[in-house]
């Protein structure tokens, strides 16, 4: 278990939260004008990094809003959390 300070409770259990995949996902332009293959790309294809990466979390058992987290994947060390929105924050490794 770890600990996710959520940008409007302030910090709480992990068990409060609710993941919300690959963040800064953008939704394409003209939806209407992709094949099959590119609609089904933009649905299911995500990143799996061993390291970090930017996610979308929700405060399920508590404000219920969304925010950003920049996560490491092994270590779940995380370096940011931000409203969404914002821009993600530079990581270094």
């Amino acid at each position: 278990m770890f600990l996710i300070s959520c940008p409007f409770c302030g910090p709480r259990e992990e068990s409060e939260f609710s993941y919300g995949h690959e963040g800064h996902i953008a939704r394409p332009a003209d939806p209407d004008s992709l094949s099959d293959a590119e609609w089904a790309d933009y649905l299911f294809m995500r990143k799996n990094p061993k390291g970090w990466h930017y996610e979308r979390w929700n405060h399920a058992r508590g404000c219920r809003r969304w925010f950003n987290v920049a996560r490491h994947t092994v270590t779940h060390e995380i370096r940011a959390v931000y409203k969404m929105g914002d821009p993600p924050p530079a990581i270094e490794p």
